[in-house]
């Protein structure tokens, strides 16, 4: 049970980064961003093809090197695209956001085709660390659990006690108050997209190093990033945390009774906090 526990905190680890990008968006901007998955497959094909260029050398270079991209990337969709679809009415973001996720599948299929690949990390994949005698777990979770932990805990103090952090309040409680003491909204959505974008494409590289990427792979991505963040409260990124350890040993608790029944456990899970608590087991919280 141990091994269960720990094994469900390490993919919740990366449940949580798949997650904390949507978290952000719909916090800042009552966004919901259902092309979140296939960013994070296209945040690891971007690596996959940087490394190309490369050689193949310096995984982790390449990957850093795909953050500032990703910055720009999301500023400039959400500032020339997605503002465009933000109101009281949800649809216009959804249909836009699909039609982007059928574009990023499409485009990936074309370029790379449905053949998996994975970033090769020099053996990283396959090292472990003993805890105990009996139990070893993998350096490459840890380091996983290590990022998301930290991005977690980096965007809640960027929420609480940055400037940015409360245009990005201030502008998710009342836009049209803010824009009077004189923030621009739209400059300021773009900022929340770009950040978000960076958490997607680390979250896209870290998933191309711990398993094997497909065009194909992002709505099941896009699910648990959904199910991590229903059940942790939308736009509470602790909360976000919380839900994605929630999904992620729930779904080793199924994997380890039945290798069937894990991500079946995990949308049960999903469907009872829905129904007994629609708000999520950590609602909103800021500070």
């Amino acid at each position: 049970m141990l091994e269960t526990l720990v094994q469900g905190a390490l993919l919740g680890g990366l449940y949580t980064l798949f997650a904390l990008g949507q978290s952000l968006m719909f916090g800042v901007m009552r966004l919901t961003n259902t092309a979140q998955g296939d960013f994070i497959i296209l945040g690891a094909f971007a690596v996959i093809a940087g490394m190309s260029l490369t050689g193949g050398e310096a995984p982790w270079l390449v990957a850093l090197a795909v953050l500032p991209v990703a910055f720009g990337f999301g500023y400039l969709l959400q500032r020339y695209v997605l503002n465009g679809t933000l109101g009281k009415d949800p649809l216009p973001s959804l249909v836009v956001t699909f039609g982007l996720s059928i574009v990023i599948q499409n485009l990936l299929l074309e370029l790379f085709s449905a053949d998996p690949r994975a970033i090769e990390t020099g053996g990283l994949s396959t090292q472990g660390v003993a805890l105990g005698e009996a139990m070893s777990v993998g350096v490459l979770p840890l380091v996983v659990l290590a990022v998301a932990l930290t991005a977690t805990g980096a965007l809640q103090w960027l929420f609480a006690r940055t400037a940015l952090g409360r245009s990005f309040r201030a502008v998710s409680d009342d836009r049209e108050i803010a824009e009077l003491m004189g923030l621009n909204a739209k400059k300021v959505y773009a900022l929340a997209t770009a950040i978000a974008f960076v958490l997607i494409a680390i979250a896209g590289a870290l998933q191309g190093m711990r398993t094997t990427v497909s065009p194909s792979d992002g709505p099941l991505l896009l699910l648990f990033a959904f199910e991590a963040v229903i059940i942790g409260g939308m736009g509470s990124f602790w909360g976000t945390l919380a839900g994605a350890m929630i999904l992620g040993i729930t779904q080793q608790i199924g994997f380890r009774l039945d290798p069937g029944w894990g991500i079946w456990f995990g949308h049960i899970v999903f469907l009872v906090v829905l129904v007994l608590r629609p708000q999520g087991l950590f609602p909103r919280t800021r500070g």
